[in-house]
């Protein structure tokens, strides 16, 4: 490249579908202005939490689909007391910088799962 930086709509036009975007620690600093802290979908009959950061993860829901870590872990169980969730990091350095499907993503969960249930 040019040196110069790349502008963030430049990207938007290379995905595809519907781009819903959630509040990250550095949304003060670029043109996203969006007020959604928190999305609950529903997927591969899963109803799944959306989050930026993994500490304000809801242990209403098993998944946490969160961000924020960059490539310090993958899957985790997060405990409080009694209270489980589990939270997979979508952040690009896990993923090898490119954007992953569903299926990519539950796959690596359900091998993530089986090694808990193994005691790995």
């Amino acid at each position: 490249g040019n040196g110069m930086p790349v502008k963030f709509e430049a990207w938007l036009t290379q995905l595809n579908g519907t781009k819903i975007f959630i509040e990250g620690n550095h949304d003060g600093n670029n043109t996203v202005k969006t007020k959604i802290q928190s999305l609950i979908i529903k997927l591969g009959g899963r109803r799944i939490n959306l989050v930026h950061d993994p500490s304000n993860a809801n242990f209403n829901y098993e998944l946490n689909l969160t961000g924020h870590i960059h490539n310090n872990w993958e899957i985790q169980r997060l405990r409080s007391g009694e209270a489980f969730t589990d939270c997979i990091n979508l952040s690009v350095e896990v993923w090898d910088y490119r954007p992953v499907s569903w299926g990519e993503i539950e796959s690596r969960y359900m091998k993530w799962l089986k090694l808990q249930k193994l005691g790995i």
